[in-house]
């Protein structure tokens, strides 16, 4: 509506100018007046000729370099516009319209150096280019788009404004042109530093990263990266022609269960929640190189369990999930992961990667230490943020037999990350 408005009173401005010349050449006279008067004629024509040139017509297309990336790479995209008559313009503003998410920098391990001021790496992603098509039946333009965050990015349409020289004839038309970006968290090398952790009762004590022992053959299986070559059945082998290796009793019972926080706690840093998600995603991957079995349990608004095996499509799922997962819902995290805990079996082990630490917690670990016995907690906040307080609620925590990993900007903005589990 706004669109026609605006086209009825530029034609009724241009009727009008019209009007005043040819009335300015009546009651006037002379060759001054007349002379005015037709050579604003051909201006005349080409701004009815601009009212009435139809912009629907024209294709307008995006290609972009690549639709899957990484955190932090870059991404060329290139709009193409073609139209049918090559009305002469003297210029077109072109818009790309896409998500705010884009609104974001992601320079890898670099971000960690805002961890106190993540608001430095907003940025506004408006990308507009003037481009003057006179004649020509087909232009483009391209713009490349660097440190591209996590996630889901979705491209709109593409507006395309043009007018007259003088500005008295204005037209714009948008393009729904739509595209998805999905950029893949950024994969972190990890560096795993073994503790030992001791159960509340006795002195025996038990290391859950050392989870490869070679106990009693219970059966066989295909070949997997991080298997010792003494566990292969060359015989088993040499039948099927493909690399068998022999399961152990203890690999099959054991496993471990790594648990993200993706609840919306108050005043929640996103790039701690940043990190949390490189850092899940790099631990599953170190764990499948092992060859160690591991459920990833995300708990947020919705709760969403991945039992990752060394199948592709299970793998594929996982880092489907992590690339869209955002901090969702308003309940608690231990609540949660209690009710959660209930039905499933016992795990050997327990990591929890987390960006709030608080007494409840603290209350939790007890009870879920009587159903899973090794439990550590990697905590990543920054280091402006370690309070007296939360040192004590460390303390007790590790009184229980738990590790608790603290990650600030210190360690995230190494290569490799230590952890200590």
């Amino acid at each position: 509506m706004k669109r026609k408005l605006r086209t009825i009173g530029n034609f009724v401005f241009i009727i009008s100018l019209f009007i005043l010349l040819f009335s300015y050449a009546m009651f006037q006279g002379g060759f001054v007046s007349w002379f005015l008067f037709f050579s604003f004629q051909p201006i005349f024509l080409y701004h009815i000729g601009l009212l009435l040139y139809p912009m629907k017509g024209w294709k307008v297309t995006r290609t972009v370099s690549r639709y899957i990336a990484q955190a932090g790479s870059e991404v060329t995209i290139t709009v193409n516009i073609k139209r049918s008559i090559p009305f002469p313009l003297y210029y077109c503003i072109c818009e790309d319209v896409f998500s705010d998410t884009l609104e974001l920098i992601d320079n890898r391990q670099n971000k960690y150096q805002h961890f106190d001021d993540p608001e430095k790496l907003k940025v506004n992603r408006k990308m507009k280019k003037v481009i003057f098509p006179s004649f020509k039946r087909t232009f483009s333009f391209s713009y490349n788009l660097k440190d591209i965050p996590r996630g889901e990015h979705f491209f709109y349409g593409i507006r395309i404004r043009t007018g007259d020289v003088f500005g008295f004839v204005k037209k714009d038309q948008m393009y729904s042109v739509s595209d998805q970006l999905l950029v893949y968290p950024n994969e972190r090398p990890i560096e795993l530093k073994e503790q030992v952790s001791s159960y509340e009762q006795g002195s025996t004590s038990n290391s859950f990263l050392n989870l490869k022992q070679t106990n009693i053959a219970a059966g066989i299986r295909e070949y997997m990266p991080g298997d010792k070559f003494s566990w292969i059945d060359w015989k088993q082998s040499a039948r099927t022609n493909t690399l068998m290796t022999k399961e152990f009793e203890q690999e099959k019972s054991t496993e471990l269960l790594l648990v993200l926080d993706a609840c919306n706690h108050k005043n929640m840093n996103y790039l701690a929640f940043e990190a949390a998600v490189e850092l899940s995603f790099s631990l599953v991957k170190v764990f499948q190189q092992r060859a160690t079995p591991v459920e990833l349990i995300t708990i947020g608004k919705k709760n969403k369990s991945f039992p990752l095996q060394s199948e592709i499509t299970a793998n594929e799922s996982v880092r489907q999930h992590l690339t869209k997962i955002q901090p969702s819902g308003d309940s608690e995290f231990t609540s949660s992961f209690s009710e959660m805990l209930h039905h499933l079996n016992n795990k050997s082990s327990l990591i929890i990667i987390t960006v709030h630490l608080d007494h409840l917690i603290i209350d939790k670990v007890k009870k879920w230490r009587q159903q899973t016995p090794n439990i550590s907690i990697v905590l990543i906040t920054s280091s402006g943020e370690i309070t007296t307080m939360l040192h004590k609620q460390i303390q007790q925590l590790e009184l229980f037999g738990t590790i608790v990993e603290v990650l600030t900007e210190k360690e995230l903005v190494e290569n490799p990350v230590e952890v200590s589990l």
